[in-house]
């Protein structure tokens, strides 16, 4: 099967909301007994996600939300979700419990990245191992960490499904983001993909981008992107930062190059990606070569003084 190969069908009780970047994929799984979301998006998009969820479910309630991982892009419709079905559970990853019961902004990393969620509440936890019955397969949770400790994912064997969150991309997995904060992250994610490996897959549905079949050249391109980040580990400082430079515009839709300069100082994770990188006093000569590599790559456009995101940009 070639890379550009349309994936096998999906069972007929999943459903993907395909987002962008600054909300993650939503996996709706429905069948007789309960209906579940699989992550929930950005704060800035709940309005959207709860729209999308009722437009799909129409008059039945959503019954259960469960989170691969607690980054901003995948839990931040989860307070809006829960006040549309008040009922609703939700399952967080077994690891994260206590930063959430605590609200722990700092643990949960969305003041580490400069970014916001909406405050919510679990009912149960998940861990790896455990084993949920949604859309009429049985799900078992992997853990997943390397970009996020805590990370699940969730196979069914029958259907040969992985919802790989953003361990597994077509085109690569996200941010390591332990390795910033002098954590191993490199070695996990390694491991990760090798669990993916074992595993018989027809469909892998990531955390960003669309499903796709072709598991094993995703799988080659993701070994041989973490291979070059191990060679040199700025190579993933410089990646984060950039990375966490465009999901802020993404969601502000605008910035001054000080108003940039001023968050790094505040966010812990973008402020170890750019100590990684550059002495303090040449942040600002560091963040104008990043931005200048992002408006060449038609990630952001820059006018004088201010950054915008792309007007197409999501």
């Amino acid at each position: 099967m070639s890379a550009t190969a349309q994936p096998a069908p999906l069972p007929a009780s999943l459903r993907v909301f395909e987002r962008g970047w600054l909300s993650s994929n939503n996996v709706l799984i429905a069948d007789t007994q309960r209906a579940a979301l699989i992550d929930t998006g950005y704060a800035t998009h709940a309005a959207q996600t709860v729209a999308l969820v009722r437009h799909a479910l129409g008059a039945r309630p959503l019954d259960l939300v469960v989170n691969t991982h607690l980054h901003s892009d995948h839990c931040g419709g989860n307070a809006r979700l829960q006040a549309q079905w008040p009922a609703c559970a939700t399952l967080v990853p077994s690891a994260s419990a206590n930063a959430v019961r605590d609200w722990d902004e700092a643990r949960l990393t969305f003041r580490a990245t400069g970014q916001t969620c909406e405050r919510f509440g679990f009912t149960g936890t998940l861990a790896a191992g455990d084993r949920l019955a949604l859309g009429g397969f049985e799900w078992t949770a992997i853990g997943a960490p390397g970009h996020d400790p805590d990370s699940l994912m969730l196979y069914a064997a029958e259907p040969r499904v992985l919802i790989s969150a953003d361990a597994l991309w077509e085109n690569g997995f996200g941010v390591i983001f332990p390795e910033l904060d002098g954590a191993s992250g490199f070695a996990e994610q390694h491991a990760v993909l090798d669990a993916i490996a074992q595993l018989d897959i027809d469909v892998v549905i990531p955390g960003h981008g669309a499903p796709f079949a072709n598991v094993g050249a995703a799988l080659e391109r993701a070994y041989s992107r973490l291979a070059w980040l191990r060679a040199n580990p700025a190579r993933n400082a410089k990646n984060a930062l950039k990375v966490l430079i465009v999901f802020k515009l993404l969601e502000v839709r605008a910035m001054t190059f000080e108003a940039l300069e001023a968050l790094l100082d505040h966010a812990a994770l973008m402020r170890a990606a750019a100590q990684s990188l550059a002495p303090r006093a040449a942040w600002p000569a560091l963040l104008r070569e990043l931005v200048a590599e992002l408006v060449k790559a038609g990630a952001l456009v820059a006018n004088g003084e201010c950054i915008e995101a792309p007007a197409a940009a999501v």
